[in-house]
């Protein structure tokens, strides 16, 4: 029965309806200042607009600006979302579909207290129902169930019956911060970073209201089913609340239409949705058709197996197979747990921190924090000691602007705190820090209490859902001496928005990710890391291949396979993904939308250890001379290759044979390794690297790497390796998998060999290929960190060899820890001694009595000192650790004027 219908017969004499009338607080004449809704009722994205949101009277929050997007971004265009228009700068957490993103956090921070739309926080199990202003006018939300008057309302009808208001709420992935677990244990879900929150304004009406107008049946009704228009594979997406809270106005519940003043965008639920404060998004259901009050909970298949957090013991790979967990209420989550985040400094932010800095001078170290259920956040501290000792952060509350005046408006309803205590936002808080006292700390530890006094653990709670993670939020402080006093790098634990973190760091050198200690750095001039007493958890291996399939797959036969019958390539095997198209969480788009692809940086990225596990059912061949690792065979008959054509191909791993290493220094070898003929050439362009994998003789694991040999130009017979080697140690148990095989090898072992691969070629002559684009070069910047020389070396020799050019010059920033750390310095200092169109400049960590260049790390003022100056015939070539071209290069030259995506070769 529509709401039309309803008024009909209820005022019809002889009615028989048993429908009582509505409470006589709930009117059907219209609210004071009635709302009304924009016209054309369709999101800016979708009609094109680029309109900015209505603005609130003084002493409001701001109202954000709107940067709205114009297109559709590329991702998408072969998606069902490809009418979706999404800003560019949105980090995907999932791959192109289905569409789950977060903003950066240093620009969510930036916009202040309320998210504008195009960088809130989106969560999409499936694609994105289609809805234009025609469809959107003729919806409905049916509410039915165990109400004496079932009903069937339009958005008109919910605007004219209740009140409208709006107000304030942060809506909060429960799995925000994942990613930090998952570096510990991969969970079953995706890795959110720390911005997967956002607060907005939303319009609406109390979900109260409207269940108060169909009344409930006493006793028997105890829960109030939501549903969703989201076409999933295990039906469509729904949730349930309590009805005695959902009833209670207080909670704040509300049927929304209308985000920041403007209608919802597609991806935040257009035409209209449920915001439920207080609570983890995976309650606030979105395009919202459907209200059941009912005796039960939802059934719906999300409802249940999603948005738990397991005991610590139940394992991903139990939790897969032991349904019984997943229907235990007893770890349902529905509210938010207390959390903070550091926003500022942000990950790899570097402060400079002259000798002549005063007393006085401070740090604002700056974030937010959010609590769940209506607390407020209470405190909010600070430990620069590793919590030794905390002290209080100063909290600023701008949820509370909105207590204090009663604002009705034409497009936002009534907006009235005044009578509200409930909190169901984030807040805001800072702590300043003199200079001086922070060049002295290891770590920043941050930690909430609400006023519930929940406070943020110092340790982690592993969980097969990795939601809810809410350990301390630690920002480790990297601290190296500068030409002009102190340099301070901070790194944040797990940063989605680049590679790097201090939880990656302390991984790869063997320390337990979950109980770090950053008590024990050495000195200034060295990077610090946290160590642990205990090793870190083992890596449960994972066979993703089915025995006995032996079946080569070539590219050609992928390609010409029905695309509405799968097949795809992980690892280089081929998977046929036809039979799990109806039982695939994500849908069945996202295995059509890899059909015929690589799909193994989705794949790996997302999955869990059992999703990954379960693919060898699917598994039917390997792809024909793949470029990923895969089961060394039997080395072939090397006297079939012919000796006449280069020796690299690069799509066919060929085995060479170790015949001499020579020890450089204390932790880097020279190998050398022969071809089957001494005069086949090696084919090798300057600029580009081979594949090498070899299998461990401790573990028997095969292993692959990249590198770039520092054998010459026109090499034959044979090619050379400059290995560093990370070897087993106190503070790195485990070493580097693939050094560690190489420091195995005797003269004589075989490994195996292709290429050549890479996106960049210096053809000689000022010449050089980028990306597949031939363009002049004049002048070449060079930045290497440790044996990322060799690149660099590849490319400097063939200038300096090059007697047809004269023209070229080379500026050389060569980083190390050590001088004794600096690779091929001889060949180095001769090429500076005999030409001079080469600049070469050191940088170490600790430095020698009487030391010419520099200590510390490279800066922004080495870039501005020995980089030439960005022009169109100028390129900047970089090889070295992802911190330095990340945290460093990369953001250093953007601020000199370079552009990096045109100008900058990353090795």
């Amino acid at each position: 029965m529509s709401v039309d219908e309803l008024r009909d017969s209820s005022s019809s004499s002889g009615s028989s309806s048993s429908v009582s009338t509505p409470p006589t607080s709930l009117s059907s004449s219209p609210v004071p200042c009635e709302p009304s809704l924009p016209s054309p009722f369709t999101p800016a994205t979708v009609e094109g607009e680029d309109r900015q949101c209505p603005p609130l009277p003084e002493g409001f929050p701001a109202v954000p600006l709107n940067d709205t997007p114009s297109r559709v971004d590329e991702n998408d265009s072969r998606t069902p979302d490809n009418w979706v228009k999404r800003h560019p700068e949105l980090q995907r957490l999932t791959g192109k579909h289905p569409f789950n993103c977060e903003a950066r956090l240093a620009p969510l921070f930036e916009a202040g207290f309320i998210t504008p739309a195009h960088l809130h926080v989106v969560r999409n199990h499936g694609a994105v129902p289609l809805v234009d202003a025609q469809r959107a006018q003729e919806w409905r939300i049916r509410v039915h169930g165990l109400v004496e008057r079932e009903v069937s309302f339009s958005l008109d009808d919910l605007k004219t019956l209740f009140p409208v208001v709006t107000f304030p709420v942060t809506i909060c992935c429960a799995g925000n911060r994942r990613r930090e677990q998952n570096m510990f244990r991969k969970t079953l879900g995706f890795s959110w970073g720390s911005a997967g929150v956002s607060t907005s304004l939303w319009t609406g009406v109390y979900l109260a209201d409207v269940l108060d107008y169909v009344n409930p049946h006493r006793r028997s009704a105890k829960h109030v089913i939501f549903e969703g228009a989201d076409d999933l594979p295990k039906g469509p997406y729904g949730t349930s609340q309590l009805l005695s809270k959902a009833r209670n106005k207080e909670n704040g519940m509300l049927i929304a239409w209308a985000m920041n003043g403007l209608p919802l965008e597609p991806d935040h639920g257009f035409p209209v949705r449920v915001v439920i404060p207080g609570q983890i998004g995976g309650r606030m259901v979105k395009w919202l058709t459907r209200i059941e009050v009912s005796a039960q909970e939802s059934q719906h298949f999300l409802h249940f197996k999603d948005n738990k957090v397991l005991p610590t013991e139940v394992t991903p790979e139990r939790a897969r197979v032991e349904d019984h967990w997943w229907y235990d209420p007893r770890y349902i989550i529905t509210e938010l747990n207390v959390n903070s985040v550091v926003a500022k400094p942000d990950h790899n932010e570097v402060i400079q921190i002259p000798t002549s800095a005063s007393d006085n001078e401070v740090y604002n170290i700056r974030g937010f924090a959010y609590a769940g259920g209506g607390r407020r956040v209470g405190r909010v501290e600070i430990s620069l000691d590793d919590g030794e000792n905390f002290e209080l952060a100063d909290i600023d509350y701008p949820e509370d602007l909105f207590r204090h005046v009663v604002h009705d408006d034409p497009v936002y309803g009534t907006i009235d705190l005044t009578e509200r205590d409930t909190c169901f936002c984030w807040c805001f808080w800072s702590f300043s820090v003199p200079l001086s006292k922070l060049a002295n700390t290891k770590v920043i530890s941050l930690r909430a209490m609400d006023e519930g006094m929940n406070t943020q653990p110092r340790d982690m709670y592993p969980n097969a859902t990795g939601m809810l993670n809410n350990w301390w939020f630690r920002v480790a402080v990297l601290r190296s001496d500068s030409e002009n006093g102190i340099e301070l790098r901070f790194e944040h634990p797990a940063p989605i928005e680049t590679t790097g973190g201090w939880m990656e760091r302390i991984q790869k050198e063997g320390q337990n990710v979950i109980k770090p200690s950053f008590s024990d750095h050495s000195d200034s001039s060295s990077t610090p890391s946290a160590t642990s007493s205990q090793p870190p958890a083992p890596v449960k291996e994972v066979r993703m291949t089915k025995p006995g399939i032996s079946r080569q797959i070539t590219a050609e036969e992928l390609k010409a396979q029905n695309s509405q019958k799968p097949w795809f390539v992980v690892n280089g095997e081929v998977y046929d993904g036809t039979g799990y198209l109806k039982d695939h969480p994500g849908g069945a788009d996202s295995i059509l939308l890899v059909a015929g692809d690589d799909a193994t940086d989705d794949f790996m990225n997302i999955h869990s250890v059992d999703a990954k596990e379960k693919l060898a059912e699917y598994h039917i061949g390997t792809l024909a001379a793949s470029l990923t690792p895969s089961p060394m065979p039997a080395p072939p008959d090397i006297s079939a290759y012919p000796s006449t054509t280069p020796f690299l191909s690069p799509k066919t791993w060929k085995p060479i044979t170790l015949t001499s290493m020579e020890r450089v220094n204390h932790d880097s070898v020279l190998y050398h390794f022969s071809f089957p003929s001494a005069e086949q050439p090696l084919g090798l362009p300057v600029g580009q690297h081979v594949f090498v994998r070899l299998k461990r003789k401790d573990t028997g694991e095969t292993v692959q790497r990249a590198y770039t040999p520092v054998s010459r130009a026109g090499a034959r017979g044979g090619i050379e390796f400059l290995i560093k080697l990370y070897l087993p140690c106190t503070n790195f148990p485990l070493g580097g998998k693939m050094t560690t095989g190489f420091n195995q090898l005797e003269v004589g072992d075989a490994i195996e060999m292709k290429g050549p691969l890479g996106s960049f070629v210096w053809q000689g002559a000022g010449t050089a290929v980028w990306k597949g684009v031939p363009r002049r070069v004049k002048h070449i910047g060079l930045i290497c960190g440790g044996s990322g020389i060799t690149p660099i070396l590849q490319v400097m020799r063939a200038v300096m060899s090059d007697t047809s050019d004269t023209e070229t010059t080379l500026s050389l920033i060569n980083a190390n820890k050590t001088e004794l750390d600096i690779l091929c310095r001889a060949e180095l200092d001769s090429h500076l001694a005999s030409s001079s169109r080469l600049k070469i400049h050191y940088v170490l960590s600790t430095v020698p009595e009487g030391w010419l260049h520099s200590q510390g790390r490279v800066s922004d003022v080495l870039l501005r000192e020995h980089m030439p100056q960005p022009s169109d015939d100028a390129l900047v070539l970089v090889c070295g650790p992802e911190g330095m071209i990340s945290g460093v290069v990369k953001p250093g030259l953007t601020k000199l004027g370079w552009d990096i995506e045109k100008s900058l070769v990353v090795f």
